[in-house]
């Protein structure tokens, strides 16, 4: 099953929020990502089908799968590692982020662990 970069972008969201908070919701995704909750219901159903995320019947709780968190913390660390990059060139902070989440999706493999071992190598990151 192929990962689009929205899947990728919600799956790093869910990650992020639920390093931070104890149980992630829908309107959290929501609030995060500046979409809309129909928006958000639409993606969460497919992450679902495709086994990616759980929703919890009950309680609504929304939790990554094994493999959702797989895809989660393979996007945050390359996102991680190309913001650090930005930020080692002088980009801003804010700057270095934004476009790290532009970047991150499209970096090749090889080239993604090249520049990792390299920010490794001067003990950045």
């Amino acid at each position: 099953m192929a990962v689009t970069e929205a899947v990728e972008n919600y799956l790093e969201t869910i990650l992020i929020l639920s390093e931070k908070q104890p149980d992630v919701h829908a309107i959290d995704i929501c609030s995060y990502m500046g979409y809309s909750r129909p928006t958000v219901s639409i993606i969460l159903k497919k992450m679902k089908d495709d086994r990616l995320v759980n929703v919890d019947a009950d309680n609504h709780h929304i939790t990554l799968t094994d493999e959702g968190r797989k895809v989660a913390e393979r996007i945050y660390d390359r996102h991680k590692t190309i913001s650090s990059f930005f930020v080692f060139l002088g980009v801003n902070k804010d700057t270095a982020a934004e476009d790290a989440c532009k970047v991150e999706h499209d970096l090749s493999d090889e080239t993604y662990e090249r520049l990792k071992a390299y920010l490794d190598s001067l003990g950045n990151k």
